[in-house]
């Protein structure tokens, strides 16, 4: 599995959703890299990670983390994941992983409709930015056009800078498992929880109140399968709060793990 490894000090782990790969994470990387060596992964089937040799599920992404992080020696290192990612770190906590973890707007607590709903606009955002593909750069260079393209997946478009937007619209199509994550999920068992007190870590869970991919009505159905999880509201955030809010967003990952080595 690629990762990309910035800064120094205690290890800190970041998974993404559906799209590019690692650079999601680029508005928050400083922050965290001035306190942890930050090791950003690529999922299996996206940036530079080949796709799984078998059937691609959520439960089989998971797998390949763990592998990861026993090969580079990382267990107990704290987990920050967002969207498809945020739900593949909360099945490592409830396996037992003991690093402190934080999920950011994870997918997996969908109601039948809103299942439905997610498939059909995935699918499409998918399929208008393949075929805007050689007009993307000039698009997302203006504020009207990251708004007219990002506001499902932004509380302010307008605000992003233009080549994450672009890296994220790319990654729709050259993603070689883009297509068969989203299957995945939507296919796919719903997220399993845990019993009160069965986790071995902290659990976060950070929901953006303008979330339009993950509503925030999902929330109270993650904590009820996560009772021991924290939830933390973030204002003025659309599904990405490391794009929205991400001084905000950098805090908070920061201020979970402090308080686990303090604990």
């Amino acid at each position: 599995m690629h990762a990309v490894r910035t800064g120094s000090g205690r290890p800190l782990l970041l998974v993404h959703g559906l799209g590019p790969g690692h650079g999601t994470w680029a508005p928050i990387v400083p922050a965290l890299a001035a306190r942890h060596e930050v090791v950003a992964v690529d999922l299996p089937g996206f940036g530079d990670t080949p796709p799984l040799s078998g059937p691609v599920t959520i439960a089989n992404l998971a797998d390949a983390l763990e592998r990861f992080i026993a090969a580079e020696g990382l267990g107990g290192v704290p987990l920050v994941g967002s969207s498809m990612g945020g739900r593949i770190v909360l099945e490592l906590a409830r396996r037992g992983h003991t690093g402190t973890t934080v999920a950011l707007a994870p997918d997996g607590f969908w109601t039948p409709g809103g299942l439905k709903a997610f498939n059909v606009s995935m699918r499409a955002c998918a399929a208008l930015a393949r075929m805007l593909h050689p007009a993307l750069p000039a698009i997302v260079a203006r504020s009207a056009g990251r708004t007219a393209l990002m506001s499902r997946f932004s509380a302010c478009p307008w605000k992003l800078p233009a080549d994450l937007v672009l890296a994220e619209l790319r990654g729709f199509e050259t993603s070689r498992g883009f297509d068969a994550a989203l299957a995945a999920m939507v296919r796919g068992p719903q997220q399993a929880g845990v019993r009160l007190g069965a986790l071995d870590a902290r659990v976060l869970i950070g929901w953006g109140r303008r979330d339009r991919v993950t509503p925030p009505s999902q929330a109270g159905r993650a904590l009820s399968r996560f009772p021991d999880a924290t939830l933390h509201w973030i204002e003025r955030c659309g599904h990405y709060p490391h794009w929205d809010q991400p001084h905000q967003t950098a805090a908070l990952i920061r201020n979970a793990v402090d308080a686990r080595v303090r604990g």
